[in-house]
């Protein structure tokens, strides 16, 4: 009898040991539904007006979905990417997104290249997905087992201004999600392969730079263009999605003399000069890319003056 009195200790610290070894299910939390948004961006978001963006590419730039197996114009991973990307920045309430099909960024290089492509955007988003991978890792005991999956992702960002072809923004994200399940004795959760994980691996990678690309719009100034000049109105292009309201006040500018860079070869345009002030009356246009607002002249003339040479631009606070 006393020899079973002392094998059972034994069992016992045997059987903890092996069950040590297993973590309690886990799987990291979602993020919030809404992207993170910097508290200056929030506390001027009813103020600010919408920046027009379109996001022209997305690629992947890692071996993770590459290959004879794969259809390389149809990568799951930029797709996913790409469509991380345009939820937060519609959620932000920042931005009026437009569809756009892939460029080839060659067009880039001249100003004349720029000008050519009539995209209803103001900026444009190029990202890449520039790293990517997953791992298994098992953790066997005595009498358990537990298996933890991760996924990690890297994702670069470029924020173009379309006139200009300059970059106004550019930075990478990472991110990185997990899950662990554990059995004993057999016992408990077995895990598959979890495709969840690349989302969130995505997602967290990305979140991080939604605030940036959206702060870095918004220190752009906001512009717009002079469609027609009638008796008594001035239209300009933007309305209500744009959050232009009845009252706001605009400055109409000339546009400034373009120099060209002999290092680069493309051609800068200088600062325009204030020659009026205008201010919105009404609006029409049934979806945001046909919305003109009509406003009155309150300073200024622009007789003799070709629409060409002028532009909107809200006036500096």
């Amino acid at each position: 009898m006393k020899k079973y009195i002392y094998i059972l200790p034994i069992i016992m610290v045997l059987f903890l040991s092996g069950c040590a070894t297993v973590n309690q299910p886990s799987v990291t939390a979602l993020p919030e539904d809404k992207p993170n948004i910097s508290k200056t961006i929030l506390a001027d978001e009813d103020y600010s007006l919408k920046r027009k963006v379109s996001i022209v590419r997305f690629s992947n730039e890692t071996q993770y979905g590459q290959g004879n197996l794969f259809n390389n114009n149809d990568n799951k991973i930029s797709l996913q990417a790409m469509d991380i990307l345009s939820t937060k920045l519609a959620k932000s309430d920042c931005v009026l997104l437009f569809e756009r099909p892939e460029i080839d960024e060659e067009n880039f290089k001249t100003q004349a290249g720029i000008d050519s492509m009539n995209f209803a955007s103001d900026y444009i988003i190029i990202g890449s997905v520039s790293e990517f991978g997953r791992k298994a890792t098992s953790k066997v005991g005595i009498f358990s087992r537990s298996k933890r999956q991760t996924a990690s992702a890297k994702v670069n960002i470029r924020l173009v201004n379309i006139k200009t072809g300059q970059i106004i923004y550019a930075e990478e994200g990472s991110g990185e999600a997990f899950s662990e399940v554990g059995t004993v004795f057999g016992a408990g959760s077995h895990a598959g392969y979890d495709s969840s994980l690349n989302d969130n691996a995505l997602d967290s990678a990305i979140s991080k730079l939604v605030s940036n690309i959206v702060e870095n719009l918004l220190n752009e100034p906001w512009k717009s263009y002079v469609l027609d000049v009638e008796v008594n109105s001035i239209i300009i292009s933007g309305g209500v999605s744009q959050k232009i309201n009845i009252g706001d006040i605009f400055q109409i500018k000339k546009r400034g003399k373009l120099v060209k860079n002999p290092q680069t070869g493309i051609e800068i345009e200088l600062p325009g000069e204030k020659i009026g002030l205008i201010k919105v009356k009404s609006f029409y246009g049934k979806s945001p890319i046909e919305e003109i607002s009509y406003c009155d002249l309150i300073e200024g003339n622009l007789e003799g003056i070709l629409l060409q040479e002028i532009y909107v631009e809200e006036v500096e606070q």
